[in-house]
């Protein structure tokens, strides 16, 4: 048996100038951003203060058009995955710690290791 649930959403920004990327979304969401001595993140993400148990927000700076996606945490990532190719979803790449999956009708979305503090009281449970 293993726990999953939506864990947050990353805002992908095609662009050169992802502090401004991350400086708009901050303010259009009213979430103040990590200062980067305190993100754990690489430099090609801004991570913001949601609070312990607020979903996680980051924007993502890439290659690719500019989107949302969303991301799924769990305690075993196989299992979440192998649980949603059953549903009709694909894998689309494996990350380091994370499989970026697409759905049937054509979104893409993560999954991903747990990352909110209150992972193991709200997770749902799958067999």
């Amino acid at each position: 048996m293993h726990k999953s649930r939506l864990a947050g959403f990353i805002i992908d920004c095609n662009t050169p100038d992802l502090e401004q990327a991350a400086a708009f979304w901050s303010a259009a969401l009213g979430y103040p951003l990590c200062p980067r001595a305190e993100e754990h993140a690489p430099q090609k993400y801004r991570e913001m203060l949601t609070g312990e148990n607020g979903l996680h927000i980051e924007v993502q700076s890439v290659d690719h058009g500019s989107r949302v996606h969303l991301d799924i945490e769990t305690d075993d990532i196989e299992a979440e995955v192998a649980r949603l190719e059953a549903l009709g979803a694909k894998r689309v790449e494996k990350g380091l710690r994370w499989w970026v999956m697409e759905a049937p009708t054509g979104q893409r979305f993560c999954v991903v290791r747990p990352q909110r503090a209150d992972f193991a009281t709200g997770a749902k449970a799958w067999k």
